[in-house]
């Protein structure tokens, strides 16, 4: 079957649905014509030729379009008028490219075209800024007297108070993506209700809760809910309110309303509900919306309150002097029962899980649990959903890291009850997608990080480098066999940093607390020789760079080794470096072990001090001083 072509196959090569794919070792892989037809069925009618609602292109490059040729207009966003010729092209016309940057309609004889045009690159920091440094923090998991139990927009205040004051110009946060009111069950960032709205559990609002060092979410949350429905009883500012939902527009409301309706009928899952609600246009929708209006109010309030909080933190940051401020995270998917996959019905995969193929670490690959945004769905609206979702990660940020960038290009989907081996990589609209990346970058004036790590299609590296995006260059996997590379040759245009939420800290891998979790859960992977192995090669490493002279330290001493790893990691060539604040207190602890759920305590570890208390410790103060110290040398 691999060598003979069918009209499945050529069906399922219209949908942009890849037949074949190359694994981690080099192999290429065919899919099965079963998942052929499972993946067609969910995505629908999906023909490449389908009308697309807004185009986009370069500055300077040639706008290809349907139509006939003949006399156009453009109309700027300014309101200017230009006058161009249409020519004949195969497939329709072509223009001359645009040299203004922005959100443009041309017009031509009775047919009107929506266009976007972005600059050559996004938004970058300059050269003359230096090298810059900041930190990365999930923020869950800030402490402050008083919190109720889990980290909140002051405390995030706080930290970013205090990081800039030692010379940090950044503070990359954990996703703040809306969860579920009707669900506190669920908390993990990267599977959120929504991404256009945000998780209203980091509000500040003082309550007594045990210092525990994990969080209790179901109880943290009840605890804050409860509070913040007192509060918002208690009388708000009506007319502050109205102009808020006034501003916010659609998908606030949809969102409050999701929120109440989930709650109303007990269901978090909007596919279960019944059918008078399953979709927000429709008219029974009135009729509840009216009856719960004070509700919907609620849930409309507490996302004012918690975009005030994003917005004083962000101030605050900048406000003590760091250049970029907060970086935001944007999750890959969403939860397809969630709040944004019910709003956005028409621009969201259905019947589809997004996740990973089979690989050397993950032999049956991954299901995320999670939805995404649907090809044919992005074009028909105008790419209105993405738009949205990226609008709202920038604006009260100086930067937004996009996880699992390779999205933006390609999907691994998996029909839903199939195993993730049984899946098929989807094509995005790249180059739309990209463009339009690069010109909100430039209208915010923030940074794009790419999470550009694991197994990628050809080229995505360069094409991301040449549009101003940066990638991500990772202690661990900044190796030529078992040699770590020195960090003068780490990609300048990509963020540097010594580990990720999802890999070990640095304390932790030294002390092979990652190896000690594997033999616990019965997973393979790298023995203890291997990593003595590692150990000795990384303190090589860090004797090259200059950052230690020091005899290699036992596996029991971590506090050398991540003083160490802070001047390595300062030493990058990238024009960024963000030091987990994991790694800037030595623990062992990593929030996350990817595949797991009760085995490991993820996403709910907490600091062990607030930040005042955490900034004035000596071995804290010695990371960031020497990190601070080793960027502003680098050259």
């Amino acid at each position: 079957m691999a060598g003979r072509v069918t009209a499945l196959h050529r069906a399922a090569a219209q949908a942009g649905i890849a037949r074949r794919w190359l694994d981690a070792g080099g192999e290429t892989q065919i899919v099965s014509d079963e998942t052929l037809r499972l993946v067609l069925e969910a995505l629908g009618e999906s023909r490449a030729d389908q009308p697309q609602a807004l185009h986009t292109a370069w500055v300077g490059q040639a706008l290809r379009l349907p139509g006939r040729p003949g006399a156009a207009r453009v109309i700027y966003e300014d309101g200017s008028t230009q006058a161009l010729t249409a020519l004949k092209a195969p497939g329709g016309i072509v223009l001359p490219g645009l040299e203004r940057a922005g959100y443009h309609r041309i017009e031509i004889g009775a047919r009107t075209h929506d266009i976007a045009i972005a600059p050559g690159r996004a938004y970058g920091l300059a050269p003359t800024q230096g090298r810059l440094w900041g930190l990365a923090l999930q923020l869950y998991a800030l402490r402050r007297t008083d919190d109720g139990g889990i980290g909140d927009f002051a405390a995030l205040a706080a930290h970013g108070r205090e990081a800039a004051a030692q010379g940090a110009d950044a503070i990359a946060l954990s996703p703040v993506h809306a969860l579920f009111a009707g669900d506190v069950t669920r908390y993990a960032p990267y599977a959120p209700s929504s991404r256009i709205a945000l998780n209203v559990l980091h509000i500040a609002r003082d309550a007594i809760a045990p210092p525990d060092e994990l969080i209790d979410w179901p109880r943290a949350a009840a605890r804050k809910l409860a509070l913040l429905r007192q509060d918002f009883d208690h009388g708000v500012d009506e007319a502050g309110l109205a102009a808020y939902r006034a501003q916010a527009g659609a998908d606030l409301e949809q969102h409050a309303r999701y929120e109440a309706l989930s709650l109303h009928l007990g269901s978090c899952d909007w596919r279960r509900w019944p059918e008078a609600y399953r979709h927000p246009d429709n008219p029974a929708l009135a009729d509840f919306s009216t009856t719960h209006a004070k509700e919907i109010a609620f849930h409309a309030w507490v996302q004012w309150q918690a975009e005030a909080g994003l917005e004083a933190a962000q101030q605050a940051c900048r406000g003590a002097g760091a250049r970029i401020g907060l970086i935001s995270d944007l999750a890959v998917g969403t939860s397809a029962d969630g709040a944004q996959a019910w709003g956005r019905q028409s621009e969201m995969l259905n019947g589809l899980e997004i996740g990973a193929p089979p690989d050397l670490f993950n032999q049956e690959g991954q299901g995320w649990g999670i939805t995404g945004f649907s090809p044919l769905g992005l074009r028909r609206s105008g790419f209105s959903g993405y738009l949205a979702m990226l609008r709202h990660a920038l604006r009260h940020a100086g930067g937004v890291r996009i996880d699992h960038v390779m999205g933006l290009k390609r999907l691994w989907v998996v029909p839903l009850g199939r195993s993730p081996r049984e899946g098929a990589y989807l094509s995005m609209p790249f180059q739309d997608l990209l463009r339009l990346t690069v010109l909100e970058s430039t209208r915010h004036r923030a940074i794009v990080l790419g999470e550009d790590l694991g197994t990628l299609p050809r080229g995505l590296r360069a094409d991301l480098a040449r549009a101003g995006i940066a990638g991500m260059r990772v202690l661990w996997f900044e190796r030529r066999g078992k040699s770590f590379i020195s960090p003068s040759r780490w990609s300048p245009e990509a963020v540097a940093m010594t580990t990720t939420h999802d890999l070990p800290t640095v304390a932790g891998w030294w002390q092979s607390e990652d190896i000690a979790w594997r033999q616990r859960l019965g997973r393979a992977g790298e023995d203890e020789a291997a990593r003595g192995e590692y150990r000795a090669a990384l303190w090589a490493a860090f004797r090259r760079s200059g950052v230690t002279r020091a005899a290699q330290p036992s596996p029991q001493e971590a506090g050398p080794v991540t003083l160490a790893a802070a001047r390595h990691l300062g030493k990058s060539a990238c024009a960024l470096a963000l030091l987990p604040i994991e790694d800037a207190l030595s623990s062992p602890d990593a929030p996350n072990l990817p595949g797991t759920t009760d085995e490991h305590p993820n996403w709910r570890r907490r600091l062990p001090a607030d930040a005042p208390s955490l900034f004035a410790r000596e071995d804290v103060k010695a990371r960031l001083s020497a990190l601070d110290q080793a960027r502003k040398e680098a050259k």
